[in-house]
């Protein structure tokens, strides 16, 4: 299957597309403009309360006559433009695949082979897989307006931001090789915001060698695989800086040795110390590289940190040696252009301070973390500053399980790190999607954006003003792809392209040269309440588009004979305008899609899981000071009396749905609505093979873009074979 790379199959279309847009975006624009200021957003009634010469009012009485004005003297280049415009539609493309070849950096760690991340032999144990949904509400201005947003573009841009922030910060990944050794689990590591994160053994090995953020002197380079920071980072509280070597002791080599050229956090020249880098003196028990109960003469003759008669702690929870627990940290470097446009940023001060509370807030809430913990930090290459030798292992994660669950979950103010696919709903506007997709490209190499036809075309009964709004990104090949639009549109919905987005990856290869593919759904469902009729049926089409999908890309090329496609996984994403506990979606919850696909979050029909969270946010309550930055609406999610101040609710008999649910206290069920869904398949696998849940998050680093909250999974495949 040939993936599309260009709306169009000739360059006299795309040209004659292009002179068409070029007539009617000024009509288009103005008409946006005009609508969008007679709709205020609750910040701007707030701004325009807050001014006392009425200076905001006057700006307003002076550009709607000037919108108009102008917007009528273009409205027959507009009529023309569409003339062109309209027919092309017919034969344009249902999406737009690009690809960025990923960069320097991320080969040289490992992260991005010849095509994407790597795609070296599929390993016997198998891998895990990370997965996001997010709706982000990018409608034309005037229309977002409706959902108290505003700015789209602006609002693109620091999504992708975000995104790219929170998927690409640093991580620290614990490997427990050991099957009796579980001394340091995740809840020690968790804590750090940076990245540390529970690990399988299921996840890829990191080989051996760490890029630096910066040039390293060879001479006083400390390590190359120090567990606490990567090569180069000044503010280790491990290793003494240049010019405090020589004085301070190592912790980790014999006890009266003035230098050793094997011990593995110092360079030769280092003396050795009484005083734990890592915990304050007498806090021992806490310490990762000390347990309480280690006996002397039960280390590991191979170990530097043990030697025979002077170990200090058991072999067993050794964090350095081979056979207990391996520890890897990786930190991207700063984006030039990053760099660049957070300069900008600060220039423009209070301009930006609108719905997203600061252009620069995701670079802070990594730099902040969360507010009353102080003390780990972020510096600008995003490397580990200031970290209290104290705070590292002894706050406790965040992660929990709950009862008899199998992984961890949690509400996260950052995206995952090592995030592999993301699916995005309601990218509508044209140019915030080509801003959005620019950002996506510097973490994902893979994109498929522009997805649905504008017009007439097919099944598509009624003209269509706005596309699918779907947009996909993998850090994986993209094989295969292909849209399907919804037939059965009605109201409002019926204007935009609506359908399924499916996709086949690329995510490894077996030892008998198999392909090890996925299969990914992402796709947006019917809005209107009341009409529970018309999702059944798109659920029904979604299943019988999926399976032919499947089907049809798992066909070799006519005259070859390839092997069988070995299946990974297959996910379905989306917004499905739902939820598992409302009387009026009952209809929906008792569907055959949760016969074969999976719900992480759901207990059955009209039941969620105790920790499961609504994903609607109420959006009167989106620019309140206890909901502006991820952390804020972290900690008001975590709290039961907050959900039910800025979350929706299923709708009482006794209330009228339009009414704004702030301050409501008459009882409310569930912890909100949950319409944004991750479910899996695990039929048509492989026999032996086995999917399993590592954990599931519910992510705010969106907070102040979106009336959405996103969703993330992280997926284990394991073969149940035996690693050689």
């Amino acid at each position: 299957m040939v993936l599309h790379t260009t709306p169009y199959s000739g360059a006299c279309l795309h040209f004659l597309d292009g002179l068409s847009w070029s007539l009617v975006f000024p009509c288009y624009w103005l008409l946006d403009q005009l609508l969008a200021s007679c709709v205020a957003t609750s910040l701007e009634k707030r701004r325009r309360s807050q001014d006392p010469c009425s200076f905001l009012t006057l700006c307003l009485l002076i550009s709607v006559p000037l919108y108009l004005l102008l917007l009528l003297a273009s409205l027959p280049f507009a009529l023309l433009g569409f003339v062109i415009w309209a027919p092309l539609q017919a034969v344009r493309q249902p999406y737009l695949y690009t690809y960025r070849r990923p960069d320097k950096h991320q080969a040289e760690q490992g992260q991005a082979g010849p095509g994407g991340v790597g795609l070296g032999e599929w390993r016997p144990q198998g891998r895990s897989f990370c997965f996001c949904s997010a709706n982000v509400c990018l409608l034309p201005d005037s229309l977002a307006r409706f959902n108290n947003l505003s700015d789209t573009h602006r609002r693109a841009r620091e999504v992708g931001k975000r995104i790219h922030n929170g998927a690409s910060r640093p991580q620290i990944k614990i490997y427990i090789d050991s099957p009796t050794n579980t001394s340091i689990s995740a809840a020690s590591f968790s804590s750090l915001a940076t990245g540390f994160r529970r690990t399988s053994s299921l996840d890829q090995r990191p080989d051996q060698t760490h890029t630096t953020n910066g040039p390293a002197d060879t001479e006083t380079e400390p390590l190359t695989e120090c567990p606490i920071h990567p090569s180069g980072a000044a503010d280790c509280p491990v290793h003494p800086s240049a010019g405090d070597q020589g004085t301070s002791e190592c912790h980790l080599h014999p006890e009266g040795g003035d230098t050793t050229e094997d011990c593995p956090l110092h360079p030769a020249g280092t003396n050795s110390s009484s005083e734990c880098p890592v915990h304050i003196s007498g806090e021992a028990p806490d310490c990762p590289l000390h347990s309480t109960g280690a006996q002397v003469g039960q280390g590991h003759h191979d170990c530097p940190v043990h030697g025979e008669g002077i170990q200090t702690k058991a072999s067993s929870d050794c964090p350095l040696h081979a056979s207990a627990v391996q520890i890897s940290i990786s930190a991207p470097e700063p984006d030039p252009q990053e760099e660049e446009v957070e300069t900008r940023n600060h220039r423009t001060g209070d301009q930006v301070a609108g719905d997203t509370g600061s252009m620069t807030a995701s670079r802070e809430s990594l730099a902040r973390y969360h507010g009353g913990d102080g003390g780990v930090g972020i510096s600008s290459n995003n490397t580990l500053s200031h970290v209290p030798r104290t705070s590292i292992f002894k706050r406790p994660g965040r992660k929990r399980r709950h009862g008899d669950e199998t992984f961890d979950h949690d509400i996260s103010a950052f995206f995952p790190a090592n995030l592999d696919f993301l699916a995005l709903q309601e990218v509508f506007d044209h140019g915030s999607t080509t801003r959005l997709r620019c950002q996506l490209h510097r973490y994902f190499p893979y994109v498929l954006s522009d997805v649905g036809r504008y017009g007439w075309k097919g099944c598509c009964s009624r003209f269509k003003f706005l596309n699918s709004g779907l947009m996909l990104a993998s850090r994986y090949p993209i094989l295969d792809a292909r849209f399907d639009c919804y037939p059965n549109g009605r109201g409002e919905d019926a204007l935009a392209a609506k359908g399924a987005l499916f996709a086949k990856v690329h995510v490894g290869t077996s030892h008998q040269e198999q392909r090890v593919v996925g299969y990914l759904t992402c796709t947006h469902l019917h809005a209107i309440e009341g009409d529970a009729s018309v999702r059944c049926e798109q659920l029904d089409l979604l299943l019988q588009w999926g399976a032919e999908f499947r089907q049809s890309s798992s066909q070799p090329p006519e005259g070859e004979k390839v092997l069988e496609d070995l299946v990974a996984f297959d996910v379905v994403l989306g917004d499905l305008n739902f939820d598992n506990c409302s009387s009026e979606d009952k209809l929906e919850q008792q569907h055959a899609l949760f016969t074969q696909y999976k719900d992480p979050c759901r207990l059955g029909p009209g039941e969620d899981k105790p920790w499961a969270l609504g994903t609607l946010l109420d959006p009167s309550g989106l620019y309140d000071d206890e909901v502006s930055s991820p952390e804020s609406l972290q900690k008001v999610m975590e709290n039961e009396e907050g959900r039910k101040e800025y979350l929706v609710f299923p709708p009482s008999k006794s209330q009228c749905p339009a009414i704004s649910q702030k301050g409501r206290k008459i009882p409310l069920k569930g912890n909100g609505r949950r319409i944004d869904y991750m479910l899996y398949s695990d039929e048509g696998l492989q026999q032996d093979w086995k999917l399993e849940i590592e954990e599931f998050s519910f992510v705010t680093q969106l907070a102040g873009l979106t009336d959405h909250l996103s969703v993330a999974m992280r997926l284990a495949v394991s073969t149940g074979e035996e690693e050689p």
